[in-house]
């Protein structure tokens, strides 16, 4: 067993700190661990070995080695971002293989912290699809490998669900990281409006788009995420709170599968357990909401794609989305004022509760498979049925967590918490305190460093 693979987030740095175990030791254990292991599950489209070693030794040699918080700690970087030195293909053979030029922010960021990036993460075509297969492969869920393991940021979820890294960055425009989160049994963070630099493709999908972590434990999550914001996320014990569960669809015609129905219930059962105060109550979705979000759902990666709809190496079904994204641009105006729109829907909601606790999947995982060798339309009607509940909260720019709830039909179940601008404190108090009432696996079994 690898002494230092399948460890937190939180261990790791405490004993590069101190001097218990090199940074390089923990990156070459985690290196060995993702050569064993990711060839059946598809995480990565590249790994940094040679260069995440030689990075761990510069920070074996910091002299502020003792104050960092990510010391030593392998971290994986969505592929739509850049890393210097490494190509950035956006899940995309259309995009030219060049070397980024510069560190996106957020990399940067953890490099300072003392993080390790080990490689970057698989995603479908310019992250369009709650489901992760490319060019460059299918990503598969490790506790069942014949489901997506969701996505966009599907390749992160994978690679921190299986224990190749302890954390990963991810990015979100309408779920796509509470998506797989969700789907891989892990905490996944998208935070309020401004509060990590999003600078993601053409225009961070108009605005709504957030960068944020996906972690095994709720403190690997705040530290990660307090990295990304340049702030520090204390994890407290919150005290009494009013909270709303709602397992409504957020528009008409959804459908949301019973057992994570269930999930949200058995949640609110839990934290009124521990004191709080829970009702079932609804959000008030107005019936625009759901044609807006779809719309958004165009309109947003087209920007993205639009440069290369004349290269061969393009998807076809990619093509077609950004023929419907002008489609849409045409006929629906799009700008902030839906998000302020939505906010006065819900405002109210969110003077009488602290906390909303709902579904995070509406169904459970699809098949992993090429679904871009399909048409386009069998992956739109697959990922409305799969992925509904996410989107709103991107469009009103409120902080929202994915955090692992018992299981469904054979995979992690989960439920999703939602709370007012600048309340990410508050949801990872949350979240840590049903980590502690109800714990869940940090791997699945077949994929547990543990053995």
């Amino acid at each position: 067993m690898a002494q230092w693979a399948g460890r937190t987030a939180v261990e790791i740095a405490a004993a590069v700190r101190s001097g218990q175990v090199s940074a390089r030791t923990v990156v070459a254990e985690h290196l060995d661990r993702i050569a064993a292991v990711d060839r059946d599950l598809g995480a990565f489209v590249r790994v940094r070995a040679q260069a995440a070693l030689d990075e761990a030794d510069a920070v074996d040699a910091r002299a502020d080695l003792a104050g960092l918080p990510l010391a030593g700690v392998p971290v994986a970087v969505k592929d739509n971002i850049p890393v210097a030195g490494e190509p950035m293909r956006s899940g995309s053979l259309a995009v030219p293989d060049v070397p980024s030029a510069r560190d996106h922010p957020l990399v940067g960021r953890f490099r300072a912290a003392g993080a390790v990036v080990v490689g970057l993460t698989s995603l479908p075509e310019f992250a369009i699809f709650p489901f992760t297969d490319s060019e460059f492969g299918v990503a598969r869920n490790p506790w069942d490998r014949r489901r997506t393991p969701g996505g966009s940021s599907g390749g992160s979820a994978v690679a921190v669900a299986s224990g190749m890294v302890p954390v990963a960055h991810g990015n979100d425009g309408l779920g796509s990281v509470r998506i797989p989160a969700a789907a891989c049994g892990l905490v996944g963070i998208k935070p309020g409006a401004g509060v990590v630099p999003a600078e993601v493709g053409a225009d961070s999908w108009g605005g709504i788009l957030e960068n944020g972590p996906l972690a095994t434990t709720v403190a690997d999550a705040a530290v990660t995420l307090g990295v990304m914001a340049g702030a520090e996320f204390e994890v407290t014990e919150p005290a009494r709170l009013r909270i709303a569960v709602s397992v409504k669809p957020p528009g008409p015609g959804l459908v949301i599968h019973r057992g994570l129905k269930a999930r949200a219930s058995v949640c609110g059962d839990l934290l009124a357990g521990l004191g709080h105060e829970v009702t079932r109550d609804d959000p008030r979705y107005p019936l625009w909401l759901t044609p807006t979000a779809i719309a958004r759902w165009l309109t947003a990666p087209t920007a993205d794609a639009e440069p290369y709809l004349s290269v061969p190496a393009l998807q076809r079904r990619t093509r077609r989305h950004a023929r419907a994204g002008r489609l849409a641009r045409r006929l629906r105006r799009l700008d902030g004022g839906d998000r302020e729109r939505f906010r006065l829907a819900v405002a109210p909601f969110f003077d009488r509760y602290d906390v909303l606790v709902m579904p995070c999947l509406a169904w459970t995982c699809p098949a992993a498979r090429h679904w871009s060798d399909g048409s386009w339309l069998r992956s739109a009607v697959a990922a409305l049925r799969f992925a509904p509940m996410t989107g709103p909260w991107n469009i009103a720019g409120y902080p929202a967590a994915s955090v692992p709830s018992g299981t469904v039909a054979g995979l992690p179940g989960s439920v999703q918490l939602v709370a007012a601008p600048g309340q990410e404190a508050l949801l990872l108090g949350v979240a840590a305190q049903i980590e502690r009432a109800a714990p869940w696996p940090r791997h699945p079994p077949g994929y547990d460093p543990a053995g």
